[in-house]
């Protein structure tokens, strides 16, 4: 490999001024504790200060640049797994509290960007349906969403609810099903994005369709006492699935940047860990609500009950991404 020192010196050495930085902070508060941001950049730094280390060491010259190099390396090697033996075991609060509503904000353009795609493909279900009604088979198809929606309010509210073995059955399968859907929406990030905006968009097509035909029919509040209470937290979760597709897709294409692709897929492999972990939480939650709240209707539960508590969730749902757990220890 041939390089030009010199240019190679001058690119890397903001990378090294910021790794220095960093470290001086560490080393001069032992009590500072460093932000999912601030960690992750530490590692980032840490590899790449390692990565140009072993690149000069195949030349003789610029010795001062190595025995810097060498210095730095050895003290964030240091910090690095002082820290690791400091934090001790896996903290669940740590975790759930800061690193994965941080982790939400710190790509909150791709969430966005999923929430657009999403409403975009509402919009389009909506419209096909008020132009074609007898595309309702095709626009929603799920068997219990084809009858009109005031002949299925009629029978769920005079049929006797199910007992409780089979809601745990139904709650089990509702988590399996979710979970599945929004770890494929992560997953098409491999596809440069394009199956994870397929996905967000034709999920928006049967949410625009279902939301249309019972507004139509005058079921409005039954929508909103079957939908809120699970749909609130289950919407979102897709969204976020969505959303870590979307970060996978930018680190595979690399718009930006000068990293090399193996760098960017380490750089986001962490955050894409602690929002899969989140999903599958607000999921497992959701498929609890569906089961044992949303699927029970007039008389044995209020639909006001049903939707209050829907916004309920909403309203923590929000605090909670948009910054609640900076106050949390």
């Amino acid at each position: 490999m041939i390089i030009d020192v010199a240019q190679f010196i001058q690119e890397e050495q903001s990378h090294w001024k910021r790794l220095e930085k960093l470290l001086e902070r560490m080393e001069n508060d032992s009590a500072l504790r460093l932000t999912l941001d601030e960690i992750n950049e530490l590692h980032y730094l840490y590899q790449r200060a390692t990565s140009d280390l072993g690149k000069l060491l195949t030349f003789a010259s610029e010795p001062e640049v190595r025995g810097y190099l060498e210095a730095l390396v050895a003290r964030a090697y240091g910090e690095i797994h002082q820290n690791s033996r400091k934090k001790g075991r896996f903290s669940f609060k740590q975790w759930w509290w800061r690193s994965f509503p941080q982790t939400f904000r710190k790509h909150i353009r791709a969430f966005w960007l999923s929430l657009a795609i999403t409403m975009v493909g509402a919009l389009f279900g909506a419209f096909a349906l008020l132009l074609d009604p007898e595309a309702k088979e095709v626009l929603m198809p799920f068997p219990h969403l084809q009858d009109s929606p005031s002949e299925r309010v009629a029978r769920e509210e005079r049929e006797e609810q199910p007992g409780s073995a089979h809601t745990s059955t139904f709650s089990a399968q509702l988590m399996t099903h979710n979970t599945r859907v929004a770890l494929t929406t992560l997953a098409l990030g491999f596809t440069w994005g394009i199956g994870t905006l397929i996905v967000l968009f034709y999920n928006g097509i049967i949410l625009g369709a279902v939301v249309l035909d019972y507004v139509r029919d005058g079921q409005s509040i039954f929508l909103a006492g079957w939908l809120l209470p699970h749909g609130t937290i289950e919407i979102p979760a897709i969204l976020m699935g969505g959303q870590a597709g979307l970060v996978l897709a930018h680190a595979l294409i690399g718009w930006g940047t000068r990293d090399t692709l193996r760098m960017r897929l380490r750089k986001v492999g962490p955050d894409l860990m602690t929002m899969t972990f989140g999903i599958a939480i607000l999921l497992v939650w959701a498929g609890l609500i569906e089961s044992f709240l949303s699927q029970k209707h007039q008389p044995e539960i209020p639909y006001s009950l049903k939707i209050g508590f829907g916004l309920l969730e909403l309203g923590l749902l929000i605090w909670f991404l948009a910054g609640f757990s900076k106050r949390s220890e």
